[in-house]
């Protein structure tokens, strides 16, 4: 069993892996939940369990409860109270967990109910499942806090849209980037909350509803983030290319493509863990892409 607070395929992209926090790497030994933190989520009993993806901890007498570090008490907070109340069709949702107090977020550690599953290379299910989520979200406010988010995901994201420019490192992905941020065109999609990591987030459990363990938020067109799922699928899910077509019918299809692209690119050109090795998958997605456009 797999149970992944983000996707890590060898390629150092993963957001919720990695915590979103640029200038720090994920702990070889990270440490495990304070007892007073386990205490407050009623896990008191039994030593925790890190899980596969190196973050994430099982704990409580039955492993019911899943305890994570929070980069962002508001984030956290608003993923949790958010996730609280969503209800979307035919998906399994890791339910947040209020402290005995009633927080959701107690010394910098936030807490789930366990679920069951491992990712499987279900592409096209994970896409429609992103349709489905943000039929839910699409009435959701603007979350206040992504406008403080500086990490580099949060730049990436910025300036695959155009809304800011940084320096990227040609043979990390600038020089692709570069190439093909030329081929924007406005586009006339509605930004909503919307999750933009799903890839290695959603938990497959037999003929069970996908399950899903986290949520990113971002303010962008619904139609992105399925897009983001379909560019991680070919760059490092081994997805057939006619994924691509599968999904063309979704509106400004070969726009929401580059600006995933785009995003992907940009934050392995920014990564301090990438290498020109690990940017091969994007170069094949961009291929694909090209096609397209």
């Amino acid at each position: 069993m797999q149970y992944l607070a983000g996707r890590t395929l060898g390629v150092p992209v993963p957001q919720t892996a990695l915590t979103r926090v640029a200038s720090s790497a994920v702990s070889a030994t990270p440490e495990p939940p304070p007892p007073h933190v386990r205490a407050a989520f009623g896990a008191r009993l039994e030593e925790p369990e890190l899980l596969e993806g190196g973050i994430a901890w099982r704990c409580g007498q039955d492993g019911d409860v899943v305890l994570k570090p929070a980069s962002s008490t508001a984030e956290a907070a608003w993923v949790a109270q958010t996730l609280d109340t969503l209800a979307p069709d035919e998906v399994r949702l890791a339910k947040p967990l209020r402290s005995t107090d009633g927080r959701w977020v107690v010394s910098g550690w936030s807490a789930t109910r366990y679920i069951e599953g491992r990712p499987e290379p279900r592409h096209d299910e994970v896409v429609a499942m992103s349709l489905r989520l943000h039929t839910r979200t699409r009435s959701l406010p603007y979350p206040r806090f992504l406008d403080a988010r500086q990490d580099i995901y949060a730049l990436a994201d910025r300036m695959a849209w155009g809304e800011v420019e940084l320096p990227l490192q040609a043979d990390k992905g600038g020089r692709l980037y570069g190439a093909l941020a030329g081929s924007r065109r406005e586009m006339q999609l509605r930004p909503q909350v919307v999750h933009g990591d799903l890839f290695g987030n959603v938990l497959f459990a037999g003929n069970a509803p996908p399950g899903l363990i986290d949520f990113t938020p971002y303010w962008r067109p619904a139609e992105w983030a399925a897009a983001v799922v379909v560019i991680d699928a070919l760059a490092w899910g081994g997805s057939d290319p006619a994924i691509v077509e599968r999904w063309s019918h979704l509106s400004e299809w070969p726009q929401v493509l580059l600006r995933a692209l785009l995003f992907r690119l940009a934050v392995h050109a920014l990564h301090p863990r990438a290498t020109t090795a690990s940017l091969g998958g994007l170069e094949y997605a961009s291929q694909m892409v090209l096609e397209v456009l």
